[in-house]
């Protein structure tokens, strides 16, 4: 009876901790002095402990000292080690049924990372309890960087944290859009830094520390206290910079000292537990007492505790009070020795009521409340969020912004308040360069400060508006930007600022990678690009511009066209004849032909009618021709009067480079000069482009093309011929305020820097700064300020390269000074011409007309003579005899005796005599060739048609025949004196009468 006494009265607990973990074993001792010494929780019972001491990296000896426990009787089984022997662990536990309260130890005091799931076979139970609850840090810091709008910045860790721990971050990181770096911290803090500086370039290492101004540290305060140490020293970061720091194990000692060694702003995450601010009542806990070392915060004891200290603490306590409440349940089972050698060693029977016991009830303690839900893992966890603000001092003042836990996530608001308002009071220094239109003198009175004006000073302005600040300005004693001088110093407006003469720059001032080496600038509040001002080209007068749709070799096969085509016609006709019409005095002369077709292709017709299909073929083919060149003429005529083309002239910077004509340069040693020299002498990025620029700028060192200042390069522009390469933004002005409106500017399409307000190195207002400048932006009044000095309404054309007429397009008498010089050329060869006729008819009248030359014929008396023999042609009686013959010109050429007569009717052809009568209702032409000799007659020989010889019918001499005409008509051959002709109609038919008749008549 006394053996089983005794086992009821000793609980035996055993305990493996890691062997770096000596506090642990202190704590654990103390709680379990606590409990034997006070009968708050256990009266008569008393726990015993077995403390085993193991490698946290080696599972296998975790698992022999746990078995070595079991074999001595142990109820319950409390762990802190790491995740890798307690796995192992977890997995003794299950076989043997023995409670496992696993209190999870980060190594070295970084921060954890979650255990990996534990493989377990199916339907069996899980005896490990997570005392410490899951891990948040995840969820926490992404909750973080969401309220202070990070969207860049770069995650340290040291070398003992398991970077898997936070890969749930990184990848919500990455889908959100944000630039995160990741760099591992080594052990040598010194060494990394130091090589850090050896392997960068100036470029690479302004570019990681402009990283460094944000930052999120995982890794244990005392590494987190070197690192940060080093960098400041080192001058990495400024005081601009907010660096956050989250760990669970971070202690009030900690806490201090990081602020002491930080600069800029810092931000904590850690751990916390709620207690009652009375002490009484944070020591005193329902039914028992917690050792007042450890209860009172401002014991020195308690403020060295870690957090599995607390843990393990409360472990004790809930342990002791699950085995209290299994005594008053009694449903105690007895503990057996377990061997786990054994194979068909059996489980501890007891070991299901007693987990279910320690799940059941909870126990508060130093971790406020220690609970485990049905799956083995404490829920209650809260983090509180502490940082300081922005500030060169050091040992600032830390104060608690929010707080987070599981249910309720972040309460309480990270917003900085030192980027609303508070700069009221301070007096910025404001150095600057007057470039129109960023700053320029708006007052300069005798005796008083100077007031400043332009798009630069609107924008400090609405800064100061905000912000609350004051500011003096005064221009750089050189009136320059500033450069690197052959001495290692700045000069200008940069050399104010690091020398800390000033505290602010602005201007016309451009992020550069060697500024910022020295500087800092806020974001860029307007896009830079490379632009050339150039002086817009004189309007040329060009008298012929009415020829210029056409090219001078259309124009000559136009003309060669008219003159084809008009001699083609003539051919055609020539070869078949057309049927003339009644009344028609014209001729198909080539003369006429050519007229006819020019008067077409003018769209001013013609006299002579064509009938033959040939000609009409081919003149509704030329009509079509002529109508479309017509229509193409008139049309670009119209583009070309109204469209002044420029040839030659520069439209880009490409434009510029390829040519040599025009020198162009920029201000010397400026921030244009520079980019364009590192692009053009830069081999991995080399820009045919920049480097042919280089060549004209750099020429002769670049003494003829460069200018000391923008002004002198805007008067040689003006003035001469020179091209200045300088800021697009400030070139567009000058263009736009020119009263002449002479220049106009290209420049490059995609801009690769900004405007930005410089500062000095590690100046506390570079965040303040930018922050406001990027609300400006989002709601639009930078684009008002701007509107006010690059308005849209520009009376100057910026991007024409000639000048232009202000109202409207009016055409002058410039465009058509060649009309007007054509017509003028006609007008005097009209005359000349005229002239040459004129003379030409005086001198062959004043001839003497010889005897073989026709005789003048009197027109009155020709004409009486004709309605005479028209009279008599009338006569009833008169008939020409069946005998009379029709003949074509083609019959009376195959006969002789036709050649002969035709011959001799040549003889009468001098008088130029035709009479032709017409009849419309036959459509038939009668033509007689008169002559003073026809009285004589002619004969014929007609072979085997009448003896060679035609009889009249009327006085039996020879008989008349008739022949067609050349025009269509026919003409009869004389056989006697004018006074008999005969006439008759062509073939039998009915008499006409045509003395009343109006549409007859005879011409001459």
């Amino acid at each position: 009876m006394t053996n089983i006494f005794l086992l009821l009265l000793l609980f035996l607990i055993g305990a493996i901790f890691d062997e770096s973990a000596r506090k642990d074993d202190e704590v654990f001792r103390l709680a379990v002095a606590d409990l034997n010494l006070n009968n708050e929780i256990l009266e008569t019972e008393k726990i015993t402990i077995s403390v085993e001491f193991v490698d946290g990296n080696n599972p296998f000896q975790a698992v022999q000292e746990a078995c070595e426990l079991m074999n001595r009787g142990i109820l319950a089984l409390v762990s802190s080690i790491g995740c890798m022997s307690a796995g192992s662990l977890q997995t003794l536990a299950d076989a043997m049924h023995i409670p496992h309260l696993f209190i999870q130890r980060s190594p070295a005091g970084t921060p954890r990372s979650a255990c990996p799931p534990t493989s377990r076979a199916a339907g069996t139970d899980d005896y490990t309890l997570m005392v410490r609850p899951p891990v948040y840090l995840n969820e926490v810091i992404m909750q973080v960087v969401s309220e202070y709008s990070w969207q860049k910045f770069i995650v340290f860790y040291d070398s003992d944290f398991d970077i898997r721990g936070i890969e749930d971050f990184l990848d919500r990181t990455s889908q959100q859009g944000m630039d995160v770096s990741l760099q591992k911290v080594e052990s040598n803090i010194n060494m990394m830094i130091t090589s850090l500086f050896r392997t960068m370039r100036v470029e690479e290492l302004h570019r990681y520390r402009d990283t460094l101004r944000r930052a999120v540290l995982f890794m244990s305060p005392a590494t987190a206290k070197a690192f940060i140490t080093e960098v400041v020293e080192t001058n990495l970061v400024a005081f601009d910079c907010h660096w956050i720091l989250i760990n669970e194990e971070i202690s009030d000692y900690d806490l201090q000292e990081l602020v002491m060694k930080s600069i800029g702003r810092l931000t904590l995450v850690r751990q916390t537990f709620p207690m009652p601010q009375n002490t009484t009542q944070r020591c005193v806990k329902h039914n028992h007492r917690i050792n007042t070392s450890l209860c009172d915060p401002k014991n020195p004891k308690a403020q060295q505790l870690e957090i599995t200290n607390r843990y393990i603490y409360d472990t004790v306590l809930l342990l002791a009070n699950t085995f209290h409440r299994k005594l008053e349940d009694r449903k105690w089972h007895s503990m057996a020795s377990l061997s786990c050698i054994r194979k068909n060693s059996k489980p501890w029977q007891g070991g299901k009521s007693m987990l279910d016991t320690v799940k059941k009830f909870g126990v508060s303690g130093l971790t406020s409340f220690l609970e485990f839900t049905d799956n083995g893992t404490n829920p209650n966890i809260f983090f509180e969020i502490l940082g300081t603000n922005y500030g060169e001092d050091r040992g600032r003042g830390v104060s608690r912004l929010a707080t987070w836990d599981p249910v309720h996530g972040l309460n309480g608001t990270l917003t900085d308040r030192k980027l609303e308002n508070n700069m009221r009071g301070v007096v910025l220094r404001v150095v600057t360069v007057l470039e129109e239109p960023f700053v320029m003198v708006s007052e300069n009175v005798l005796g008083k400060p100077k007031k400043y004006q332009g798009f630069s000073i609107d924008v400090l302005d609405a800064l100061s508006n905000y912000l609350g600040f004051k500011y003096e300005i005064y221009v750089a004693p050189d009136h320059k930007y500033g450069s690197l001088q052959p001495d290692g110093q700045w000069n200008g407006l940069m050399g104010e600022l690091v020398f800390k003469r000033a505290d602010v720059g602005l201007s016309a001032l451009t992020i550069t990678p060697e500024r910022e080496s020295v500087v800092d600038f806020t974001t860029r509040y307007m896009d830079y690009s490379v632009g050339v001002l150039l002086r817009k080209a004189e309007r040329t007068v060009d008298m012929f511009a009415c020829l210029a749709p056409f090219d001078l070799s259309l124009w000559a096969c136009i003309a060669g066209t008219v003159l084809l085509v008009g001699i083609l016609v003539y051919l055609l006709n020539w070869l078949n004849p057309p049927r003339l019409p009644m009344g028609s005095v014209s001729s198909t002369t080539l003369y006429n032909s050519m007229w006819f077709v020019y008067g077409s292709f003018v769209q001013q017709g013609g006299e002579v009618p064509y009938t033959t299909l040939a000609t009409r073929m081919m003149m509704g083919v030329w009509w079509m021709f002529a109508l479309i060149v017509i229509s193409s003429y008139t049309a670009n005529l119209a583009a070309f009067l109204t469209i002044t083309r420029i040839e030659n002239s520069i439209q880009s910077l490409q434009d510029l480079s390829k040519q040599t004509e025009l020198p162009y340069g920029t201000v010397l040693d400026s921030a244009v000069y520079d980019q364009v020299r590192s692009k053009a002498m830069n081999p991995f990025e080399r820009d045919p482009m920049y480097s042919q620029m280089w060549r004209m700028i750099n020429r002769t060192g670049g003494a003829d093309n460069n200018v000391e200042e923008s002004k002198e390069g805007v008067r040689k522009v003006k003035y001469g011929r020179f091209g200045f390469v300088w800021d697009a933004a400030v070139l567009e002005y000058v263009a736009n305020n020119d009263e002449d409106c002479s220049f106009y500017t290209v420049s490059s399409s995609a801009p690769d820097r900004g405007y930005g307000i410089a500062m000095q190195h590690g100046s506390p207002y570079r965040d303040i700064f930018s922050q406001r400048i990027l609300e400006l932006q989002q709601n639009g009044d930078m684009d008002i300020l701007k509107l006010k000095w690059w308005p849209r309404d520009s009376p100057c054309d910026l991007y024409s390269s000639v000048q232009t007429r202000q109202h409207g397009n009016a055409l002058d008498i410039h465009s058509f000074a060649g009309v007007f010089c054509v017509l003028a050329a006609g007008v005097v060869l009209s005359c000349l011409i005229a002239m040459v006729e004129s003379w030409w008819s005086r001198r062959k009248g004043s001839r003497v007309p010889s005897k073989e030359d026709d005789k003048e014929i009197d027109l009155e008396h020709l004409h009486r003579r004709v309605n005479s023999l028209c009279t008599e042609d009338e006569s009833p009686h008169k008939q020409f005899s069946t005998s009379s013959v029709d003949l074509t010109p083609l019959d009376m050429d195959a006969l002789p005796a036709a050649r002969q007569a035709l011959e001799q009717i040549s003889d009468f052809r001098n008088t130029h005599i035709t009479t032709t009568t017409f009849i419309p209702e036959q459509i038939q032409t009668l033509s007689r060739s008169l002559s003073a000799k026809a009285a004589a007659g002619f004969s014929t020989g007609f072979g085997s048609s009448g003896g060679g010889v035609l009889q009249d019918h009327r006085t039996g001499g020879v008989g008349p025949f008739r022949q067609r005409a050349p025009n269509g008509g026919f003409f009869r051959s004389p056989i006697k004196t004018m006074s008999s002709i005969p006439y008759q109609p062509t073939g039998p038919g009915p008499n006409f009468g045509y003395g009343n008749d109006p549409d007859r008549g005879t011409s001459i």
